[in-house]
């Protein structure tokens, strides 16, 4: 059997993984809300805003839940993490603040087609900065340049997250969260609209495939252990999975398999992310900060494996049931969307509707 820091560490990885895949395409959409343009732009923000609305501040509990195995499976590594990535991780607060915020402020002000309102503009942004800076203090994980001598953090480590690769982790992070976006957006609209983001969706695949190249050759000079990881034996076969579920996935888009596009994107994810857990293994700071180094007593690891199934059997019928009520079969997200405000217009499919009393 795995050591308890072990299974705790996996746990921890399943919990960023569905993070990812969730949350991550909530900020995809606050991408493309960003980025909406043309004709039918507010119907693309009215299906941005209808598609996670309902489900997107749930999405949040994963990275809760990360954080607190962290910090009280292993605390070591935790305040290492608090210090040397200080500023990122305050500035993804409060993108993750502000762009809640500003979902529910854009709610009460008056925007047009070609004049989102201010607090659009502020959930936008947000939403594009944050997992810039989410993989960005990922990349810095495994570059080697935040060192931990005796515990503590040494001087200049605080910057690792502004070197290149980190950089362009964060840069294919967001090409990932967009993609992912728009391919969930297909299921959740029709028509024209349909059409658009499954445009959008080939579009942010080239961009992250042009990123992941760049990212790859990156890590070989600047990360090299974490290279040798992932071509390792180990690690490669879920990397060349993950290489070849990238195509698959936006073939399927191409032909218009919107559920096989959809699931591929999530499998593509899901083996990148368990790539790269496996090429970093055991590290959780390349090189002062070992897994198994950095874990609470063994009394620590066993209770928290033993209360997790009792969290989990409270979470996931909870998700289950908020997700069955409000993303099972029924209508698309633009017959679900809020009322648009008075003169503001959906194009998506041809209806026009004013703002009910």
């Amino acid at each position: 059997m795995p050591a308890p820091e072990v299974l705790i560490g996996g746990v921890m990885v399943a919990a960023a993984i569905a993070y990812a895949v969730l949350g991550g395409a909530d900020f995809g959409g606050g991408v493309w809300d960003l980025l909406a343009r043309g004709p039918r732009a507010a119907a693309h923000r009215a299906a941005v805003a209808a598609a996670i609305g309902p489900v997107w501040e749930a999405n949040h509990v994963w990275l809760i839940f990360a954080i607190v195995l962290l910090f009280t499976a292993f605390p070591a590594a935790f305040a290492a993490l608090s210090v040397a990535l200080f500023w990122p991780l305050h500035l993804v607060l409060v993108g993750i603040v502000l762009r809640g915020a500003a979902f529910v402020f854009r709610s009460y002000g008056r925007a047009t087609a070609t004049a989102p309102s201010g607090w659009g503009a502020v959930f936008g942004a947000a939403s594009a900065l944050t997992p810039v800076l989410l993989g960005a203090c990922l990349g810095a994980l495994s570059t080697g340049r935040i060192r931990v001598e005796g515990g503590v953090v040494v001087a200049g480590s605080q910057w690792a997250w502004l070197d290149p690769f980190p950089l362009a982790t964060g840069a294919l992070a967001l090409a990932v969260c967009a993609y992912l976006a728009a391919a969930y957006l297909t299921l959740e609209t029709d028509g024209e609209v349909r059409e658009d983001f499954r445009r959008r969706a080939l579009g942010a695949w080239l961009v992250g495939g042009v990123v992941s190249l760049a990212t790859l050759l990156l890590a070989s000079v600047e990360a090299p252990r974490l290279w040798e990881g992932l071509t390792g034996p180990r690690a490669a076969p879920a990397l060349v999975l993950g290489v070849a579920l990238a195509p698959a996935s936006a073939y399927a888009m191409v032909r218009r398999a919107f559920h096989a596009a959809r699931a591929l994107a999530i499998g593509q994810v899901v083996a990148l992310l368990v790539g790269w857990t496996l090429a970093q293994f055991p590290y959780i700071v390349y090189p002062d900060v070992i897994l198994g180094e950095a874990a609470a007593p063994a009394a620590t690891l066993w209770l928290v494996l033993w209360t997790i199934p009792f969290g989990l059997a409270l979470l996931l019928p909870s998700l289950w049931l908020l997700f069955a009520v409000f993303k099972g079969r029924g209508p698309t997200a633009l017959d679900r969307q809020p009322p648009t405000w008075e003169g503001e217009t959906r194009t998506g499919n041809t209806s026009r509707r004013k703002r009910s009393a």
